[in-house]
């Protein structure tokens, strides 16, 4: 029978097809070259492009990381939302700093933005959650999420709950829906090659935004 290592080594790494990029031709700013990297990984059909790794500390100083989805993206910040009271919106409170992370693998690109994270204002976190599915906005109004559940069947139960008031309130909003922005203080832009010489571009915000490349 073969061994777990020998099954992880056969398996094919950086299998993407990168596109053409210069980061000599490099905006001064991260925010236009992400978004231009967004939607080609869009336009290449890229499976579920909007999808980053949120990375947050935990109050013990350890890391915690979960998969979200990409609201936004302006000069101001990279925009996500979750509940205030979730594992996240926790760690958040308590340590207002994060890391994103972007891989799509089929272009062989990665991005890593690190930054600080401010909540949004009641009334941007209201219109952001209304804009959700009638199923998630139940689901988030149910507000046990990472709660311990006895019984699988209490979900459907406290779902149906929370849509029968939808029903009858649509503007109804949880409460404790928050929508976030990480303003970034780096973000590095890496472009895989076979060779593992790897192009990486790293800007930096100190009084203005600065950019180097990095070896692979």
């Amino acid at each position: 029978m073969t061994d777990l290592r020998t099954r992880l080594r056969a398996v094919p790494t950086l299998t993407g097809i990168p596109p053409a990029w210069d980061p000599a031709l490099a905006p001064e700013t991260p925010h236009p070259l992400f978004v231009e990297w967004l939607l080609s990984a869009i336009d290449e059909q890229v499976p579920e492009p909007c999808a980053m790794t949120l990375s947050t500390v935990r109050a013990d100083g350890r890391p915690n990381g979960r998969v979200l989805i990409l609201k936004e993206v302006t000069d101001g910040g990279w925009q996500f939302a979750s509940t205030s009271t979730s594992r996240k919106g926790d760690e958040l409170a308590t340590s207002p700093y994060a890391a994103l992370t972007f891989y799509w693998i089929p272009l062989g690109r990665q991005v890593r933005v690190l930054g600080t994270v401010e909540a949004a204002s009641p009334e941007d976190s209201a219109r952001d959650f209304l804009m959700r599915p009638e199923a998630a906005r139940a689901e988030a109004l149910v507000g046990r999420q990472s709660a311990v559940l006895a019984d699988p069947a209490d979900i459907d139960v406290a779902v149906k709950e929370q849509a029968e008031r939808i029903a009858a309130e649509p503007g109804l909003v949880a409460p404790n829906w928050t929508l976030y922005t990480l303003r970034a203080e780096e973000v590095e832009f890496w472009q895989a090659d076979r060779d593992r010489r790897h192009t990486r571009l790293r800007y930096q915000l100190e009084d203005q935004w600065t950019k180097e490349l990095l070896w692979p």
